[in-house]
């Protein structure tokens, strides 16, 4: 399915700048305007100056005037990349986003592209400042500078903002704007109101434009796509019927989409049924689909029903890829069949010529941990290193850390894991394994390590989490370790 919502634009990305040099600025009196690229070093400068010159909190008539008053911005040389470089640094702060847009608008030389505009009203409507934002938009459409793209962004902000009126009238204006009422305008409308859970109004709306323009397959889908995201999946089954009737042939995505609400809600009943309709339809399952209903079946803890969806799968002629086999593993796991995932590990994987990824090592050494069979899971982890694969992420090793402190080995272990993680593989240690690590350590008794490793997030700038700093802070009283608890007292009332 092709949205036009989809489309982007990629603007104002310092890796997609092409360096060239050129000379400075002469003097301060003469004005230079460049719409070629500028070099990196000319561009951080520029960038430097104006971002001292934009005072945070300033108004933005406050802003403005600053820039069209002020030498050294006079002598600085525009550029598109320039002013897409400083809406991008100023994205989260529109009233100096809008000065520096107007200050380099009205610069007689300088002529906006119309990618700086949609930059622009993206930056409006993501802080919802509607009122500048119809304002940049009739002001783009006097000098025919309204693109299907804007009409996305447009419409896609409004909506966000509750505002799903102004985006039909957006859609209501298109001619005005030089722009055609079609098919895909139609979908882009209706899209943008379908994904922020407005679909009845959506539905209205089509009901009216149906009679003017023609939907086609990607049309149903946005509403198939709708309905399931508000927990409709009846409406949206039935517009499946709906679409057969304009001649639209459903296709995989269309029923996948509903068979995975079925799943959500657990009715497994429908989604055989559903399955069944695919196979008669000549629309067969993908292995999407098929992963959806396994990993939903094991979910519920319908682990023998779960095992029988790969047979089924393999039935209908559907290969098995590196994301089905994963859920299968973990299903595997969960049903504790431990030997027959390494079965499928060791053996249909390889003959079914799919790769493991990360996620597949991840899973059954969290699998082997989980049913305490620590050695199976380091065979696992070593064969992961040796893989050409994959390698090992900071999950990798969690189900081992938590395996260390179930098994009391500490101090040895849990020593050589972090060494690994930190020396060999150069993983940063996150909050979550910050997390874990502490509360280990102070269920274990090792509270002087504990707290060095808390220190050592808080120089990380990690904030640790309001439980982290009550256990710790619990455990050092316990020991009379008074001065440490000031120090985890002070940050706690920062938190």
């Amino acid at each position: 399915m092709h949205s036009i919502l989809y489309r982007a634009i990629i603007v104002g990305d310092s890796r997609y700048i092409c360096y060239q040099s050129r000379p400075l600025c002469s003097s301060l009196g003469t004005r230079h305007f460049s719409h070629e690229k500028q070099c990196g070093e000319e561009l951080s400068r520029y960038l430097d100056i104006l971002t001292v010159k934009l005072g945070k909190g300033s108004s933005e008539e406050e802003t403005l005037h600053t820039l069209l008053n002020d030498e050294t911005c006079d002598a600085i040389p525009l550029s598109q990349n320039l002013v897409h470089l400083l809406l991008q640094r100023y994205k989260d702060d529109w009233q100096s986003a809008l000065a520096v847009f107007r200050w380099a608008g009205s610069q007689s030389s300088f002529r906006h592209s119309p990618e700086s505009y949609d930059m622009m009203v993206d930056i409006l409507g993501r802080m919802k400042v509607m009122k500048k934002l119809r304002d940049l938009l009739d002001e783009m459409r006097k000098s025919g500078l309204v693109t299907m793209n804007t009409v996305a962004k447009v419409m896609r902000r409004f909506v966000g903002a509750g505002q799903w009126v102004d985006a039909v009238k957006i859609f209501d204006d298109l001619q005005a704007l030089g722009l055609e009422k079609n098919t895909e305008s139609m979908n882009l409308l209706l899209d943008t109101l379908c994904k922020e859970r407005f679909v009845q109004q959506a539905r209205e709306i089509f009901l009216e434009l149906k009679q003017h323009i023609a939907p086609n397959a990607h049309t149903f889908n946005i509403f198939i796509h709708g309905w399931c995201k508000i927990c409709r999946v009846d409406e949206a089954h039935w517009t499946i019927e709906e679409m057969k009737g304009y001649g639209c042939r459903p296709c995989v995505i269309s029923y996948s989409t509903i068979i995975q609400c079925y799943c959500q809600e657990g009715n497994f009943i429908k989604v055989y049924e559903l399955l069944d309709e695919m196979k008669a339809q000549g629309c067969p399952a993908n292995v999407i689909t098929y992963t959806t209903i396994m990993s939903a079946l094991a979910k519920a803890g319908k682990f023998e029903e779960a095992l029988k969806v790969p047979e089924r799968m393999r039935s209908s002629g559907c290969r098995a890829d590196t994301l089905f086999f994963n859920s299968f593993l973990y299903t595997l796991g969960r049903a504790g069949r431990l030997d027959d995932a390494a079965y499928v590990f060791n053996v249909e994987m390889p003959k079914a010529g799919v790769s493991p990824n990360t996620s597949t090592y991840n899973s059954l050494i969290s699998m082997f941990c989980y049913h305490a069979q620590e050695k199976r899971a380091f065979e696992i982890l070593k064969e992961m290193e040796n893989s050409n694969y994959c390698r090992p992420d900071a999950q990798t090793y969690h189900p081992l850390i938590k395996s260390c402190f179930r098994t009391g080995k500490i101090d040895s272990v849990l020593n050589d894991i972090l060494n690994d993680m930190i020396n060999k593989y150069h993983l940063s240690l996150d909050l979550s394994t910050y997390t874990l690590l502490i509360h280990g350590l102070c269920r274990g008794d090792r509270c002087n390590w504990a707290f060095s490793l808390f220190e050592e997030m808080i120089d990380q700038d990690i904030i640790p989490r309001f439980k982290t700093c009550r256990l710790l802070l619990d455990e050092v009283k316990q020991k009379n370790m008074f001065q440490t608890a000031e120090k985890i007292e002070d940050l706690m009332k920062k938190l």
